[in-house]
């Protein structure tokens, strides 16, 4: 077994591969179809149908974009938390995705990447739905643990004989720093997620937005000292600049 690391529009691929099958560990941005073709293409030397399994960790741009389509293309089963509703439902949740896929595209700006449309649909039913400790069916080397907070269905993915584990967006770097991330629904869950990850103990963390670490006590009792007491979400934060904003207006007039 090998995991191979790509560069994505906005975040790292992880693709695990086998010599009969294949699988990625996040279902990346709608951008990313291209670099993955291209690498079983040319550096795999494989067909892209080798591609048995997508894993969705949360609905975010950059990490359900390219599910469905990699879906349509290649037939591959997608994985997903065992959640009866969606993520972006009814009308908030239709703004909501609307407002994730312009922070990924003014993130993508920030990292100078080039243009690219990330637009995909914003609900997802998937083949095959797990709930924590459950185990990928045809990759039974992986479980995956539910590690909610960011969201309220993230999933993190671990290969138990190697205690590798990846974990999306549940940490990520700012100014140098391991960080929560941003936004957090679910603050108190948020913790609860990290005290998970430090109980099981892996020899290496898989990020999303940051690498492969090996994380210690310390570093986890720092990220636990900055995790949110209460919810930052897109929401609150365009809220708080309008009032920001409003303020500085008033103050000037």
């Amino acid at each position: 077994m090998k995991i191979h690391v790509l560069k994505g529009f906005i975040q790292n691929i992880f693709l695990v591969e086998y010599p009969d099958k294949c699988m990625l560990l996040d279902g990346c941005s709608k951008a990313d179809f291209s670099t993955l073709a291209d690498f079983f293409e040319r550096s795999l030397k494989r067909p892209l149908s080798d591609l048995k399994v997508v894993v969705v960790t949360h609905m975010h741009p950059d990490h359900a974009g390219c599910a469905l389509f990699l879906r349509h293309k290649t037939g591959c089963k997608i994985v997903s938390c065992d959640k009866q509703t969606q993520w972006y439902s009814g009308l908030k949740g239709r703004l909501a995705h609307l407002i994730d896929i312009a922070l990924a595209l003014w993130v993508a700006g920030k990292m100078n990447r080039p243009k690219k449309n990330i637009w995909y649909p914003p609900h997802l039913r998937p083949d095959i739905a797990l709930s924590d400790q459950q185990t990928i069916p045809g990759f039974e080397e992986w479980q995956v643990f539910e590690t909610p907070g960011h969201t309220d269905r993230d999933l993190s993915v671990m290969h138990m004989p190697s205690k590798r584990i990846y974990i999306a967006d549940l940490i990520v770097r700012v100014k140098g720093k391991l960080s929560p991330p941003f936004p957090v629904y679910k603050p108190k869950q948020y913790k609860q997620s990290l005290l998970k990850l430090q109980a099981l103990q892996t020899r290496s963390v898989m990020m999303a937005h940051v690498g492969e670490l090996s994380l210690t006590d310390s570093d986890f009792a720092y990220l636990l000292s900055k995790a949110p007491l209460k919810p930052k979400t897109n929401k609150l934060a365009i809220q708080k600049m309008i009032k920001s904003k409003l303020f500085k207006t008033r103050l000037q007039s």
